[in-house]
């Protein structure tokens, strides 16, 4: 199977190659990151783009819901809210995806058939990744077989902390070819990998084993996505197409909650990796909750009063 990275073959040929290729990249700011990052935030909004904001980001919304408890029912009312976000209002988007566990991918293929909401499915034994290969890729082609069309994967980070960075590259070239058609999303779980260097380490062997996303945190730790790893992660994105020509997608997932937070990652977007990222396909939220207040703001705009929590589903 080609790499992503055509150019970049080499730095994969060895253990040795590719330590020297990811300890070779520059170093980060963190200082500069995090007030940059700080800085976008801040920027101002006015109403007609806020509209288109908000709309933009429902479309992004992998609507998840990744419990123990979880149950047909529940997943078939997240795919009608995913379809229908806001029923007194037909022209409210859909979101990009429903995102469950692998045993409810049939569940959620029917109930979103025809609509054009993907389905999305963690798999390699989400959250930890605490299992041998042959069972994770297992777990994808359980998750494809029941007709995912995007797999969201977890990294061995005990692997990748131990300077294993080859055993990391290879196994997610593996999950990439098990997953067919399906389209692939790296978690790098950015809470556990301690330095802002591992992160852009972590970005560039995720896009250079295929990576069509690559995807902040897993929503299970105390730490997920913030502005800065995803600006970290936006930069990387950017750099990679302009050595290689591949774009590759970025989804910040956990702890976006408001419309607000949303549109800071927007603009982030805009201004790091630009105008062919403010896309679906290449930008993504994974949330639960985001999207009630989306949905609320949303209201406030169009009627000029805020409808409360009452007047939309909770999930």
């Amino acid at each position: 199977m080609p790499t992503n990275a055509p150019a970049l073959a080499d730095v994969t040929a060895s253990d040795g190659a590719l330590r020297r290729f990811l300890h070779g990249l520059p170093g980060v700011d963190a200082v500069g990151l995090e007030a940059r990052a700080a800085s976008l935030g801040t920027r101002s909004i006015k109403t007609t783009a806020k509209a288109y904001a908000i709309d933009l980001a429902i479309s992004m919304i992998d609507l998840t819901t990744l419990e123990g408890a979880d149950t047909p029912g529940k997943v078939r009312a997240l795919a009608a809210k995913a379809v229908n976000p806001d029923p007194t209002d037909r022209t409210t988007p859909r979101t990009a995806a429903v995102c469950v566990y692998p045993d409810m991918v049939a569940t959620a293929r029917a109930a979103l058939a025809g609509s054009g909401v993907k389905v999305a499915s963690v798999a390699t034994a989400f959250p930890a990744g605490r299992a041998a290969l042959d069972v994770k890729l297992a777990d994808v082609a359980d998750a494809v077989a029941a007709g995912a069309d995007e797999i969201d994967m977890v990294i061995d980070r005990g692997a990748f902390l131990a300077g294993k960075y080859l055993k990391v590259y290879e196994e997610i070239r593996a999950v990439k070819e098990a997953s067919g058609e399906a389209r692939l999303k790296v978690i790098f779980e950015t809470g556990e990998l301690s330095t802002y260097d591992n992160i852009r380490r972590a970005s560039w062997i995720g896009m250079m084993a295929g990576a069509d996303f690559i995807k902040t945190s897993t929503g299970k730790v105390a730490v997920n996505a913030t502005p800065a790893n995803t600006l970290l992660m936006l930069e990387a994105v950017r750099d990679f197409r302009e050595q290689t020509g591949v774009q590759v997608g970025v989804k910040p997932a956990g702890g976006i909650r408001t419309s607000k937070d949303a549109i800071k990652f927007l603009v982030l977007v805009n201004e790091t990796a630009g105008e062919d990222w403010l896309d679906n396909h290449w930008f993504r939220f994974g949330a639960s909750s985001l999207l009630n207040d989306l949905l609320m703001q949303r209201q406030k705009l169009a009627t000029g009063r805020y409808s409360g929590p009452d007047y939309v589903t909770v999930d």
